[in-house]
């Protein structure tokens, strides 16, 4: 590919304390330029040919399973870096941004072999467990339904926490009350256990709702400390990175990005929607990874023992188009995947691939 790692011009962002953000303290610190990262080698390509790579899971053994939107299959990529498709799952209805989205291992795969999957039918939006034995999916079990569905704001990422819990990222499905609406599973962060059922400790008995008030979240990921973080989209100004707090109201629709208002936390860190667009998120050497679509890049953001952030690096801006999950790997690498295949992107891009950071 021949091209390399570069650090974009300066980006409005804005950075808070992430110690300070804790219950009770806004106190927020401001950055406005961006860092200046490293040059290295290209990324390597791990996996290529793909339609619209959306979730990425990791099972014991190290190889992946590789969601794809459209098709509504799930691929296995081995160790020898060949995929397969192991199954497609029933009931997908592809229509925009919806589709077969987020995907997750069992932590207890080694006895349960049971891994789960965010989908859109045609009724709404739901996760399934599906029991995967090395060669083939079993059927989908619904654990949770109900959550709204469109063409748009579908939320999607599933990710199990430090605690055993399975976290779902869903969105309002273009219906901006939704997202206040304590009884609606739209515009939310859900919390549930492997089984579906609701922990006994969510900030409501009885509602999985763990945070509400989220316009589109695509993003979860924990930092060294247990700190979830969740990557936001907004409307028409600005996108988010936030700090999760149990039963937390981050804003949507009522405001959008950092407001100061009662009731509602800010943002971390915002960027102007055309920076980001931000879908996955991991963590990765004591850093955050953010992957832009409209953005076309791949963010890095320093975090510090006590969860302040440094300053954002802006990686690969513009060399590989729409980029949609970044994940990281068992091995200690990071990998990330282009979405330039849903008709948003530039038409004479190639296939989707997954790639690695050198």
């Amino acid at each position: 590919m021949g091209q390399r790692l570069f650090a974009a011009t300066a980006a409005l962002v804005v950075v808070a304390c992430a110690a300070c953000q804790s219950e009770g303290s806004s106190a927020q610190v401001s950055t406005t330029a961006a860092a200046a990262a490293p040059s290295a080698g290209p990324p390597a390509v791990v996996a290529s040919d793909l339609d619209v790579p959306w979730g990425i899971a990791f099972l014991p053994d190290g190889t992946a399973l590789i969601a794809e939107r459209d098709s509504g299959a799930i691929r296995h990529l081995r160790a020898d870096g060949s995929t397969a498709v192991i199954g497609e799952v029933p009931g997908v209805s592809a229509q925009g941004e919806s589709g077969l989205l987020g995907l997750a291992v069992s932590p207890n795969y080694a006895t349960d072999r049971t891994i789960y999957a965010y989908l859109t039918t045609g009724d709404d939006n739901r996760v399934v467990s599906l029991s995967f034995d090395g060669r083939s999916l079993g059927q989908p079990v619904p654990i949770l339904t109900g959550i709204p569905a469109g063409s748009i704001h579908d939320g999607g990422r599933i990710a199990f926490g430090p605690d055993g819990k399975l976290y779902v990222a869903t969105g309002e499905a273009g219906d901006r009350p939704r997202a206040q609406d304590p009884s609606s599973l739209g515009g939310k962060i859900l919390r549930i256990d492997p089984d579906g059922s609701i922990p006994a400790d969510n900030p409501t008995p009885g509602s999985p709702v763990w945070s509400l008030g989220h316009r589109n979240v695509q993003g979860l990921a924990w930092d060294d400390a247990d700190r979830l973080w969740a990557t936001e989209f907004g409307a028409n100004t600005w996108d988010e990175l936030n700090l999760i707090e149990p039963g937390g109201n981050y804003g949507w629709p009522e405001v959008e990005g950092r407001a100061g208002e009662a009731g509602f936390v800010d943002p971390v860190i915002q960027w102007s929607t055309g920076e980001a667009s931000p879908s996955g998120l991991a963590f990765h050497d004591g850093a955050l990874w953010v992957a832009a679509l409209r953005g076309e890049r791949l963010w890095r953001i320093p975090v510090g023992a006590d969860g302040a952030l440094g300053e954002p690096e802006s990686l690969f801006e513009g060399e590989y188009g729409r980029l949609r999950t970044v994940v990281a790997t068992p091995d200690g690498a990071v990998w990330f995947s282009t979405s330039n295949r849903d008709g948003r992107g530039d038409p004479g891009e190639s296939d989707d691939q997954i790639l690695e950071l050198p």
